[in-house]
């Protein structure tokens, strides 16, 4: 089997990732081989590892190498690496905000880190945070090179613009700001930011300085080759400098918060029709459904997970559950209490299912769609099939044709239109969904799916299916 590049590292002159046998690798090239001796050498990589803050990786043997198809001659190649796997990768405007409020003071103390160490972080792209057994991670060995006194931070322009830029956005403007990420994938440009910002948001030195000055400056110095720099010093920063420049950043992120609005959704358990019984009964069946597929549970996708009730569920059963939802109050309550709980199993993000995240960058491949990676073990859609085909009028047969794509496996929630959640979607509208019945939703899914358990939930009205993807004739 040949090895296959991933596009996410292709402009990376220092190495690139690849695939080969279904491994994850990642190639040192010989241009980057001082740079990156010397940074395992200092002890910086094995504490950053020690700390969780950078995936750990292990450097095959010649011998091992050279069993491995070479992307590029071999004289290129400095060493071979075989870093740890994440389960799942997941891109910044899919965060909540304190999500990206937590890469971006990951990516701040790993810079803090290497400057003791006499290193430097040359790149601070929000990319290169994954979030991994329920915290933060930095995912990339190839951004650490020895620090030069008084050489300005080269990175940071690309700090403010892939985080600071954006949660100054959400936090002053609204959570919806977030989704500008998906247009600028070098991040929020800071002319535009600062224009989009208040008026009052001039007020505040740390914005003042990092996003009003540094975009004027920016301006102002276009065809100079330290703007990156400009607006914190002149063309050298020195190392105390530098120090203060990381304190200053980091002050003005811890500053930001964005205050919760009231949603539907952020209160949904409030507000369920469901009898105290009946809860208790839908998770028990849940759990029941989930430990009765004749298969190891690696990735399951959660759809419409609001705050996770199910996610952690599903949790017990599965290696890694990503428990998505649209509404941002909800993921950030679900992120909350991953932190707070420190769980390990599961991945709250943004998704909306009638936008999902789209393939971006260069051309359309740099960064893949959700659902290219959104393949997994099973799905799970709780409670969402209703929002799904009576609120967006997407066709039944369209609904489980999607989750078919996705994975084998189905656990989902039949909301019929004598529920009360239906019954107010349907007060504001015509019901032009004849099709929308416990019998219509089997014929639809029955075209890919077989039946393998199917149970009412306790006294209400809706029924929970557990159902199996037929297998395609070849």
């Amino acid at each position: 089997m040949e090895a296959s590049r991933l596009n996410a590292s292709f402009r990376d002159p220092s190495g690139f990732v690849f695939t080969h046998e279904g491994t994850l690798y990642r190639q040192i090239n010989s241009c980057y081989s001082e740079q990156f001796d010397a940074f395992v050498a200092s002890g910086l990589y094995e504490r950053l590892v020690k700390k969780n803050y950078l995936v750990a990786h292990r450097m095959l043997d010649a011998e091992e190498a050279n069993q491995i198809a070479d992307l590029t001659a071999k004289n290129e190649r400095h060493a071979l690496l075989e870093p740890e796997a994440l389960p799942y990768i997941s891109y910044p405007f899919e965060w909540s905000f304190s999500q990206l409020k937590d890469a971006a003071m990951l990516t701040l103390r790993i810079h803090l880190m290497a400057l003791n160490k006499g290193f430097v972080l040359k790149d601070a792209s929000a990319y290169n945070v994954q979030f991994h057994q329920g915290r933060a991670i930095f995912i990339d060995t190839l951004s650490f090179e020895p620090y030069t006194e008084d050489q300005p931070w080269v990175a940071y322009k690309q700090f403010c613009q892939h985080f600071l830029a954006p949660l100054a956005l959400m936090a002053h403007c609204g959570i919806e700001m977030g989704k500008l990420l998906t247009s600028y994938i070098d991040g929020i440009p800071l002319d535009l930011t600062s224009k989009l910002l208040p008026k009052t948001s001039r007020l505040n030195f740390s914005l003042m300085a990092h996003i009003h000055a540094h975009a004027r400056l920016q301006r102002n110095h276009a065809d100079s080759a330290a703007q990156s720099s400009k607006g914190v010093a002149d063309t050298t920063l020195s190392l105390r400098a530098q120090k203060a420049l990381i304190e200053s950043l980091g002050k003005a992120v811890d500053k930001l918060e964005w205050r919760q609005p009231n949603t539907e959704w952020g209160d949904y358990y409030n507000n369920t029709n469901y009898t105290s019984e009946s809860a208790s009964q839908k998770r028990e069946l849940v759990s029941e459904f989930l430990q009765a597929i004749p298969v190891s549970l690696n990735v399951v996708q959660d759809l419409g997970a609001n705050r996770g009730e199910f996610s952690r569920v599903a949790a017990k059963h599965a290696t890694l559950v990503i428990s998505q939802d649209i509404d941002p109050v909800a993921v950030e309550q679900n992120y909350q209490q991953v932190k707070q709980a420190k769980e390990t199993g599961i991945l709250p993000l943004l998704q909306d299912l009638f936008a999902p995240s789209p393939a971006i960058g260069w051309a359309n491949e740099e960064r893949d769609s959700f659902m290219q990676r959104g393949q997994c073990s099973a799905v799970m859609a709780l409670a969402l099939i209703h929002h799904l085909a009576i609120s967006n009028n997407v066709p039944l047969g369209h609904i489980a044709a999607l989750f078919a794509k996705l994975g084998e496996w189905l656990v989902i929630e039949f909301v019929p239109k004598v529920d009360s959640q239906v019954e107010r979607l349907l007060a504001t509208r015509d019901d032009i969904f004849p099709d929308y019945t416990e019998m219509g939703f089997e014929a639809a899914f029955s075209e890919l799916y077989e039946t393998r358990r199917k149970q009412r939930v306790g006294t209400s009205e809706r029924t929970l299916y557990l159902l199996q993807r037929k297998q395609q004739n070849s």
